[in-house]
């Protein structure tokens, strides 16, 4: 057996860290800011334990941009390097000095809010710097020094007088492909981007400050200006800040800072903040959704020690929760070398189940505290609710404590109060118990009116996965089913053990079926005649709970079975045997006449299911108006 060292030629490794390292070119400046923090806050470690023998102070990055010279400089006033230290963190690619840090000083240093980890970030500078300049000076008492690379395996170290003052200059020489980066608003929008809300402040520039004007200023006098650093990121978002010295004010202001173009009001927040068996901090926010089920605009942003990584939370944030925003920050989230994609792995599913407890936790304390206010938000969060109902089994069993069953009546139960409410009279002949529902109050009211009509709830359901879940919880609960009143006659929904009466012999019913069936010729829709109450409307139409259902499910992503997102409208029209219409149809011997009344019935009924439209509608206006001049 033979053992041996693998030899990586730097010459081969340069080209793959410039090209393929990271996935976009702009990741350099990130990489450089957290270097640059980094070093920051290993001065500040240093000072608070005593062992760096200098005044802290209140450092600062710069990034300042050279058109001329074709250089962009970023500036730290950090811990520095010697000589020694830039040969042994720069000059070794893939030695971490943060690492190295965090190791040596683990008992103190492990919630210093450092950065790095893989000792490869700097060289991201080589993707748009045909040249790189280090210039550095330690907290130490040793000379500054220079490095220079041009992107070859060759470098310069010497040491400098030109730097007197601790930290360190990174100075990228930018190449001719890459002069998008000499551009101050290029360079403005990565900082915002990337580095918005980094631990240490970052100077880009200056910019006016007006001075407010003394008490006794004359009214024609004209405050004076200064110039003042040009601070271009929030050092202390709120997720770093404990919740109890939040102000209700600060979450909103917090939300407006992560996104700027939203002018509604989120409806509430969730403060995250947990440290075992993993760190894990951030806020979520409740934006106004309705029945919005659009999660590509203004996401959920993550970030690692307050450096974003990437807005596509997908496996660390359950598929219910994209529809919130805010920010997950956590040092403990894997993620590959270039930070942009998420690795799999156990911490993250820890990590997805602990936001789902929290907001499920939030919910039922929510509904609590305030179940007035609760209801006013329903319509507002009830898709966030029944997409984790129907996609989160550990969600879906909490869910009973807050998911809120609205009534055509404008009335809202929890699942066991809606079931004490409707269980006296809504249990069919064999004990099952139906909850019927209506998903547009306006274009369904005369079934939800004959419902009433009988002493039954109509629950209001319609957000766009209301099939969705209403499958789940006919799978999760037991005895009950979910029948919308259209989709049959009220009596034929909730079927009781009471006799029913036909005015009509089975030889008229069927002639009556037949003359029906003749005058329509639509193959949309099948005529059942049901032998109902005399004051029931003469025809109804109704469409088949399960056929409606699954195409609405399938329309809606998944849940249809047999591609029925396909199949044409399918419709039943109930005539009422015992009404006088269909007496009279029975009577009148003229074939025209007896047309002229089933369609003028069928027009009616269509008309009451919003199925009325085009030529057919002003056909029937145009008979409407002819039979009012007789």
């Amino acid at each position: 057996m033979t053992k041996g060292n693998i030899n990586v030629s730097v010459e081969n490794i340069f080209p793959l860290i410039k090209k393929f390292l990271y996935s976009d070119h702009e990741i350099f400046l990130r990489e450089l800011i957290s270097n640059a923090t980094d070093a920051t806050l290993k001065l500040k470690h240093l000072t608070s334990i005593g062992e760096a023998k200098v005044e802290y102070g209140n450092p600062k990055l710069e990034v300042k941009i050279d058109k001329e010279q074709k250089t962009l400089r970023i500036i730290d006033q950090g811990i520095g390097m010697t000589s020694e230290e830039v040969e042994k963190y720069i000059n070794q690619v893939a030695f971490s000095g943060a690492e190295e840090f965090l190791e040596k000083y683990k008992d103190t240093a492990k919630d210093s809010g450092i950065i790095g980890h893989f000792g490869l970030g700097f060289y991201s500078a080589f993707m748009v710097a045909e040249k790189v300049e280090i210039l550095t000076k330690s907290y130490k008492d040793e000379p500054a020094v220079r490095w220079i690379c041009d992107g070859s395996p060759e470098f310069t170290l010497e040491e400098t007088t030109d730097k007197t003052e601790r930290g360190t200059e990174i100075i990228l020489h930018i190449a001719e492909d890459s002069v998008e980066f000499l551009e101050e608003g290029k360079i403005r929008e990565l900082l915002l981007k990337y580095n918005k809300f980094m631990p240490v402040p970052i100077k880009f520039g200056t910019k006016t400050h007006t001075l407010p004007l003394p008490e006794d200023a004359p009214e024609d006098a004209v405050a004076e200006t200064e110039e003042v650093d040009n601070i271009i990121n929030n050092p202390t978002p709120a997720w770093t800040i404990a919740p109890s010295d939040l102000t209700n004010e600060d979450y909103m202001k917090f939300y407006h800072e992560l996104y700027p173009m939203q002018f509604e009001e989120p409806l509430f927040h969730i403060h995250l903040n947990v440290d075992y068996p993993f760190n894990l901090t951030g806020v979520l926010f409740f934006p106004k959704l309705s029945n919005n089920l659009n999660i590509d605009k203004d996401k959920i942003q993550l970030y690692q020690n307050q450096v974003f990584v990437t807005d596509e939370v997908k496996g660390i944030v359950p598929d219910f929760l994209m529809l919130l925003r805010g920010v997950i920050d956590s040092p403990d989230i894997p993620l590959n070398v270039s930070r942009s994609y998420l690795q799999a792995d156990g911490a993250v599913k820890k990590i997805s189940s602990y936001i789902t407890k929290k907001v499920a936790d939030k919910m039922a304390s929510l509904i609590n505290e305030n179940r007035e206010d609760y209801e006013q938000k329903w319509n507002d969060i009830k898709v966030v609710i029944e997409y984790g109902v129907v996609t989160e089994e550990k969600f879906a069993e909490k869910a009973d404590k807050f998911t809120l069953y609205p009534t055509t009546d404008g009335k809202y139960f929890l699942w066991n109060e809606l079931v004490d409410k409707i269980k006296p009279t809504q249990a069919d002949k064999d004990n099952k118990l139906v909850i019927l529902y209506a998903t547009n109050a306006d274009e369904q009211h005369s079934y939800i009116q004959s419902a009433k009509d009988k002493g039954y709830e109509v629950l209001l359901l319609d957000s766009p996965i209301t099939s969705h879940v209403i499958q789940k919880l006919e799978t999760t609960k037991e005895n009950i089913s979910f029948a919308r009143v259209d989709a049959d006659h009220i009596n034929n929904l909730i079927k009781k053990d009471e006799p029913v009466i036909s005015k009509l012999n089975e030889t008229e019913k069927e002639s009556l079926k037949k003359n029906v069936e003749e005058a329509i010729h639509d193959s949309k829709f099948t005529v059942q005649l049901e032998d109902l109450d005399s004051s029931d409307a003469p025809f109804t139409i109704t469409q088949p709970e399960f056929m409606r259902r699954m195409k609405e499910m399938q329309a809606t992503g998944g849940g249809g079975m047999f591609g029925m997102g396909g199949f044409p409208e399918m419709y039943n029209l109930v005539v009422n045997s015992n009404s006088e219409l269909s007496n009279q149809i029975l009577k009148t011997e003229n074939t025209e006449e007896k047309e002229s009344l089933i369609k003028y019935a069928l027009d009616l009924a269509k008309l009451s299911q919003n199925l009325l439209k085009g030529k057919d509608l002003t056909d029937f206006i145009q008979r409407s108006y002819k039979q009012l001049e007789k």
